[in-house]
């Protein structure tokens, strides 16, 4: 991928991830929406259109430039100590979990009950431990790549056995938009595979929902938990009864 081309691709991305659409972008350089739609799609920038796109997205064309050329080194994991940390105190790991939902530190401040200064040590933290790079101005710029991940069996996935599973399924499931459902059946281990790489797509495809629906305004989007099980399994008063 050029140069030219890994800038345009992180302007689209910044575009989209602000709730930016192409229209905006000709408005703020007074060009119509179809002519920022070639533009976009030639990638026949001048300098001078870079600046203007970067000053409506807040960036400095040395910051672009930056995120550009980070976009194969994001992080992919982080460690187990780095887990840990996040773990052990509530207030870092809500602030993590606010940020790689895109979360400004304002709308962190509207939300929780946090003061600045603590929520500028709290996102210092993750700088440090290279989830997220404070940017002037308060500004959160995540290192992550798209397909980051908690490890397997680290610190936050048995945080979540441990402390968020139980919350999450003691619910009634009864509100609009709750579903809880359950089955059980017998199957062979090629439709259990079958049924596993189902459930993978099912989970890309909330990555991908989560991803578009970054461009609504915070107000307009929910946290939403989907949990995914798949195990053999005989309850524990049948399996007493076998000879």
């Amino acid at each position: 991928m050029s140069e030219v081309t890994r800038l345009v691709t992180t302007l689209k991305r910044e575009l989209k991830r602000q709730g930016k659409t192409y229209r905006d972008v000709g408005v703020a350089l007074g060009l119509s929406e179809p002519s920022v739609k070639r533009l976009f799609a030639s990638g026949q920038f001048t300098l001078e259109r870079l600046v203007e796109v970067c000053g409506l997205l807040g960036l400095t064309l040395a910051e672009l430039a930056h995120e550009a050329g980070q976009g194969s080194q994001r992080i992919r994991t982080l460690t187990a100590a780095q887990e840990g940390e996040l773990v052990s105190d509530a207030r870092l790991l809500l602030v993590a979990v606010c940020a790689l939902n895109h979360w400004t530190m304002a709308e962190m401040l509207g939300a929780y009950r946090l003061t600045e200064a603590e929520c500028v040590q709290l996102l210092l933290r993750l700088d440090r431990l290279a989830l997220i790079t404070l940017l002037p101005g308060n500004r959160i710029r995540l290192n992550v790549a798209r397909d980051f991940d908690w490890l397997p069996d680290g610190p936050i996935r048995r945080y979540f056995r441990e402390q968020g599973m139980p919350e999450f399924v003691d619910s009634g499931f009864s509100a609009p938009g709750d579903v809880l459902d359950f089955v059980h059946g017998m199957l062979t281990e090629s439709a259990r595979a079958k049924l596993q790489a189902e459930l993978r797509q099912l989970r890309e495809r909330f990555a991908q929902l989560h991803e578009e629906s970054l461009a609504a305004p915070l107000p307009q989007r929910r946290g939403t938990g989907l949990l995914l099980a798949l195990r053999e399994w005989e309850p524990a008063a049948f399996a007493g009864l076998r000879r």
